[in-house]
C-alpha cells in the first residue's frame, strides 16, 4: 500500500519521488513509468549542460539552489562528480544588439557573472570562430556538463534505497479519487494513494484529464539533435559550447564530435519523435556560418521532447481543485538543471510543510493556478 503514486519517471518523476521517499516519516512512494525504460522521451535526449544563465528568473534560481545538489550529493548518489566545468560562448551580431543586451544583463546576477569578451579574447577560447560573423562574445563561465545519466539514476536507485517502488510499462489509463485515494489503472496492475505526483512530462495535461483536473496548458516541442564528427587534426574537447545569443544554435563539445542542434521547438503530439533530416542540416549550416569547421558526417541525429507551460516557468505544488493531486510537470528544457531544487519543492509543499527558505520566493511562480485554462 503506497502513500505516493509518482506518474512519470523521467528526472522530475526520479527527484520528486526520491525527495519524498528520503522525508522525515518515510513515505511509501510508487513511480509509475509508462515506458520499459524510464527516461526515454526527454531526460535522455538531454543536452546535458547545467546553467545558471539558461531561463527567466524562476528557473535561473530554481537552478542556482539545485548547483548545490549536483555538486555535493549525497554520499554514494554517484560514483562520480555529476558535473564538469564547460562554460559557453554567445555570439552576438548588429542585428541581434537587444538580445546581446539582454543575455548580459541576465547573467550579470549569475553566481559566476557572465563577462562580455574582445573578438580576440573569444578566439582564444574557441580558434576557429569566423572574426567576420560576429561583433560581439558573452562568456557564461559557471555553466557545465552534468552526467544526466548518473543523476537520474541516483534519484532511482535512492527512491528504491528508501523503500519504494519503481515500476515500469505503467502506463496510466485511469485515475479517479475514491475513498480518499487516488486509483490508478495501469497495465502492469491498480495502485492507490492518497496523494498523486503529476510528473509525466508531455503527458502530464493528459494524466490532469484522466484525473478530472484542469490541464495547465503545457505544450510539448519537438528539439532536434545530432552528433557530428571532427575533422582529422582538430581537437574541440576543450571549447566551450558554442552558441548566439538570439539562441539559433549550440554546439557542444562530446566525445566523438560536437553535439549541435539549432534549437528548434516545434509544436508536436506527446509521443515517440523523430528529427528532421532538414532541422540537422540547418544546425550545420548556423554552425559553419560562425565557425570555419566543415562538418560533412552526422554519426547519430535524433529528437527529443521538451514541455513547456505558456509562460515557460515549471508548474510545482498541489492542485486546489484537486485535493492530493500534485504537479511537477512544465520543466521545458530545464529539467535536469532544476530537478533537484524542484523535488525538494514539490516535495515540501505535498508534505504541507515550509519549504526550504531559498525556494520560499518560488511558490507563487510556479503554482498551478497560474496556469489555469477553461475548466474540463
Amino acid at each position: 500500500m503506497a502513500d505516493v503514486l509518482v506518474i512519470g519517471g523521467g528526472i522530475a518523476g526520479a527527484a520528486a519521488g526520491w525527495s519524498l521517499a528520503g522525508r522525515s516519516g518515510s513515505r511509501r512512494v510508487t513511480l509509475l513509468e509508462a515506458e520499459r525504460v524510464p527516461g526515454m522521451h526527454a531526460t535522455g535526449r538531454s543536452a546535458a549542460l547545467f546553467s545558471e544563465y539558461f531561463g527567466n528568473a524562476a528557473v535561473r534560481a530554481l537552478t542556482v539552489h539545485s548547483r548545490v545538489f549536483y555538486a555535493t550529493p549525497p554520499t554514494g548518489f554517484a560514483a562520480g562528480p555529476l558535473l564538469t566545468p564547460r562554460g559557453v560562448l554567445a555570439l552576438g551580431t548588429p542585428e541581434t544588439a537587444a538580445a546581446f543586451a539582454a543575455a548580459k544583463a541576465a547573467g550579470a546576477g549569475a553566481p559566476q557573472p557572465a563577462v562580455e569578451l574582445t573578438v580576440e579574447e573569444a578566439l582564444g577560447l574557441c580558434p576557429l570562430l569566423r572574426p567576420g560573423a560576429f561583433d560581439r562574445a558573452l562568456h557564461k563561465p559557471g555553466a557545465c556538463d552534468v552526467d544526466v545519466d548518473a543523476a537520474h539514476q541516483g534519484f532511482l536507485r535512492g527512491l528504491r534505497a528508501a523503500g519504494g517502488t519503481v515500476v515500469t510499462g505503467a502506463r496510466v489509463t485511469g485515475l479517479v479519487r475514491r475513498g480518499g485515494r487516488w486509483h490508478a489503472a495501469t497495465p502492469a496492475g491498480d495502485f492507490s494513494a492518497p496523494l498523486v505526483v503529476n510528473a509525466a512530462g508531455a503527458w502530464a495535461d493528459g494524466v490532469a484529464k484522466l484525473a478530472g483536473v484542469p490541464p495547465a496548458g503545457l505544450v510539448p516541442y519537438r528539439r532536434t539533435a545530432a552528433l557530428a564528427r571532427v575533422p582529422d587534426g582538430h581537437d574541440v574537447t576543450g571549447w566551450p559550447m558554442v552558441t548566439d545569443v538570439a539562441d539559433t544554435f549550440y554546439a557542444r563539445p562530446e566525445p566523438g564530435g560536437l553535439l549541435l542542434s539549432p534549437a528548434d521547438a516545434t509544436p508536436t503530439a506527446p509521443g515517440p519523435v523523430r528529427h528532421d533530416e532538414a532541422d540537422v542540416a540547418l544546425a550545420i549550416a548556423r554552425f559553419e556560418a560562425m565557425v570555419a569547421l566543415p562538418l560533412r558526417h552526422v554519426s547519430h541525429a535524433w529528437a527529443g521532447l521538451r514541455t513547456a507551460a505558456p509562460d515557460d516557468t515549471p508548474v510545482i505544488g498541489p492542485d486546489p481543485d484537486a485535493p492530493g493531486f500534485c504537479w511537477l510537470a512544465g520543466l521545458g528544457g530545464y529539467g535536469i538543471q532544476t530537478a533537484p531544487a524542484a523535488g525538494a519543492l514539490l516535495a515540501a509543499l505535498a508534505a504541507e510543510d515550509a519549504p526550504p527558505p531559498e525556494l520560499l520566493p518560488l511558490v507563487a511562480d510556479v503554482t498551478p493556478v497560474r496556469t489555469r485554462t477553461a475548466p474540463l
